[in-house]
């Protein structure tokens, strides 16, 4: 590890990632608030515990060179399917769900290291000697890399994250160089496999669908949360309600199971209002353009799909999570990156960022 890489640090995609960081811990705190207080500030207390191991595990990567990384890859990537495999045996099912594992007092979520090790080991191996991008095969390889954790992911079953591996694969199989014809043709194989896909879905997902499309289906059940986080979002108006004054989560409208978690941006836009959201969204846009400026910047083609991937993987984050909570796409259980609250999330992501990081501090010299 060389600390004189710090010099060439990315010190604005830093400030971002504090300062989003730290509205996570604040309006977790908000989010918890019809809650006793004691379990209030613990939930905030945990998170703040999370941000600190998320900061030890971006600055570790972000010291280690990439490359360095990359020579773990298959490995990395094997111990998550062993994880992924454990969860469907051993694992703890939490509402209705099976993701987590009890690691020494621990609760790991598998399927969030699994995104991380799927950018990792595709960028290792379309980086490869000899790989021809022209080859269906090279194709087939990347959908079984893809496919086989979103396999396990899918049994859990946890939609939501299935759907962020799949534009991180196009985007990289696109950056690689594959044919845009292999990409049109997977959009069509997509389109037609819809329909078998459907019948596929367990009973609540295709009614979260169903609800997406018309959410007087059942407004007292599945329909609930997307119609409060509407209203939530759309009653902060301008400047919002004000710090710890969002009626809809105070009220209770806002199940407590969710508001600190996967709805944690409707409690933000109710209390800060557009101001509050615009400016949420400038943060997250810093983090993106950063990543693309190390992906122009890096010394490598491996460099650059790393950082790629986890812009890829942001993005969708951010997307889908701001996207279902204001009611233009289904409710899929997305956190919204360094803000929601949760361990394994926040771990993972800081050391998604880190790679980034690690490839910006040993990017190509422009002098």
């Amino acid at each position: 590890m060389n600390w004189s890489l710090l010099k060439r640090f990315d010190w604005l995609f830093l400030a971002a990632i504090f300062v989003l960081m730290g509205i996570g811990v604040a309006f977790i705190y908000s989010a918890s608030a019809r809650t006793e207080e004691a379990l209030q500030a613990t939930k905030a207390g945990m998170q703040i515990v999370w941000v600190a191991v998320g900061l030890i595990a971006f600055f570790a990567v972000t010291l280690i060179d990439y490359e360095q990384v990359s020579e773990t890859a298959w490995g990395f990537y094997i111990v998550t399917i062993i994880l992924l495999a454990l969860v469907l045996v051993i694992g703890k099912k939490v509402y209705g769900a099976y993701r987590w594992l009890n690691l020494f007092g621990f609760k790991l979520q598998p399927s969030e290291l699994a995104k991380l090790s799927v950018i990792v080991v595709l960028a290792r191996f379309l980086t490869e000697p000899n790989r021809n991008m022209e080859s269906p095969k090279t194709l087939f390889q990347v959908l079984a890399i893809v496919g086989i954790p979103s396999l396990f992911i899918l049994k859990q079953p946890d939609l939501g994250t299935t759907m962020t591996l799949i534009p991180v694969a196009i985007v990289l199989l696109f950056v690689a160089g594959i044919p845009v014809r292999y990409l049109v043709i997977l959009g069509v194989i997509g389109l037609v496999a819809m329909v078998p896909a459907w019948f596929a879905l367990g009973d609540y997902q295709r009614e979260r669908l169903l609800v997406f499309v018309d959410s007087s289906r059942d407004p007292l059940g599945a329909g609930w949360n997307k119609m409060q986080s509407e209203i939530a979002v759309g009653s902060g108006g301008l400047t919002g309600k004000g710090y710890l004054m969002g009626t809809q989560n105070i009220l209770g409208f806002l199940p407590r199971t969710v508001a600190p978690t996967d709805f944690i941006f409707s409690v933000i836009a109710e209390e800060m209002g557009f101001v509050g959201s615009a400016t949420l969204l400038s943060l997250f846009a810093v983090l993106i353009l950063g990543g693309v400026r190390a992906a122009h910047c890096a010394r490598d083609k491996m460099g650059r799909l790393m950082a790629v991937g986890v812009v890829t993987l942001l993005f969708s984050h951010v997307f889908v999570n701001m996207a279902m909570t204001v009611g233009l796409m289904p409710i899929t259980g997305i956190p919204l990156p360094l803000i929601s609250y949760g361990g394994s999330f926040m771990v993972c992501m800081m050391a998604a960022l880190g790679l980034v990081q690690s490839v910006y501090v040993r990017r190509e010299r422009r002098e």
